[in-house]
């Protein structure tokens, strides 16, 4: 959403009411945005007293406003548990408007403030865990400062399902062939290198791979270039130790437990890792910007694209 200056009453109100068409249970009640502030400080607090401290009351008025609210709307919010008060669909849905009603409101403040307009909004990022920290998250530091209306919502994963199933709006994935559904932008080349810790290498000559300690991903990434490469070149070995993520196997590498074919960016975000002779010929894949051809129409989703596409090229 984008909101300047004065225009950002206008849309804002828009927001609510067109959310109160649907959601309105009641044709004699209609909600408004303390509402859906008593609501979301309920979901995000979990229990009365936390609500009220969020919204700045005491824990009788949260009790009774709750009660007021869903008399009003003949239909509960919340459900009383052990763990707290847990949020009915309806509660969610409300409180996931709220959220954004709230951004929109905190863009237009920075709008008024930076005397024009800004990029607003939710854009949810999928990508492994290894991209995120090796390259996601340093790129992030550079550019985000420079949006501040502009919220991300991170998750790991491998699959290009989160996509598909419209679960995220940008993707960055190691593949050598994207799905054709996608569109998106090839950040460079990966290539993959044995590599061991300086102590590991100490005590172990890496004349002989087949005889040393393997580190590996397990079944979840049955398809890795490294997974493949092994099987193809060191049928024998079988590794001491299999982990679910390449983060994972880069972190036993790097204390010393074995040795690991792994991606050379990691390389350089790791101190303690030694490559092992050159990159494993024909393995190499490439590291893939992906979205949704709907999403481009989305200025939020298009503006992250751009500057990820901008910091994130790699050598």
């Amino acid at each position: 959403m984008l909101i300047a200056g004065g225009h950002y009453r206008l849309a804002f109100t828009q927001s609510i009411l067109a959310f109160t068409q649907v959601f309105n249970a009641s044709a004699h009640y209609r909600l408004d945005y303390p509402d859906l502030s008593l609501i979301l400080a309920l979901v995000r607090g979990g229990s009365l007293s936390r609500a009220s401290q969020l919204l700045k009351v005491d824990v009788s008025t949260v009790f009774r406003s709750i009660r007021r609210l869903e008399a009003a709307l003949g239909q509960p919010l919340f459900e009383k548990s052990r763990s707290g008060y847990l949020p009915t669909s309806l509660a969610q849905a409300l409180a996931e408007q709220a959220e954004r009603a709230e951004q929109a409101l905190e863009a237009a403040r920075i709008g008024v403030e930076q005397g024009g307009e800004v990029v607003s909004g939710t854009v949810r990022l999928t990508c492994s865990d290894s991209v995120l920290h090796a390259l996601l998250l340093p790129a992030l530091a550079r550019f985000m400062p420079a949006y501040p209306a502009l919220n991300l919502e991170l998750s790991t994963s491998n699959d290009f399902a989160n996509l598909s199933r419209r679960d995220a709006d940008i993707a960055l994935r190691l593949t050598r062939t994207p799905p054709e559904h996608l569109v998106g932008r090839n950040l460079g080349k990966v290539a993959y290198r044995v590599c061991a810790s300086p102590a590991y290498l100490a005590s172990n000559m890496p004349d002989d791979l087949a005889r040393l300690t393997w580190i590996a991903p397990d079944d979840f990434l049955p398809d890795h270039p490294s997974v493949s490469w092994r099987r193809q070149h060191l049928p024998g070995v079988i590794p001491t130790y299999r982990c679910n993520s390449m983060l994972s196997v880069t972190e036993l590498v790097r204390t010393g437990l074995g040795i690991a074919a792994l991606p050379d960016f990691l390389l350089g975000a790791n101190e303690g890792l030694m490559p092992i002779g050159e990159p494993l010929a024909g393995y190499d894949t490439a590291l893939w910007l992906l979205t949704r051809p709907d999403c481009r129409a989305l200025r939020s989703v298009v503006t992250l694209f751009d500057e990820l596409g901008h910091n994130l090229r790699l050598r």
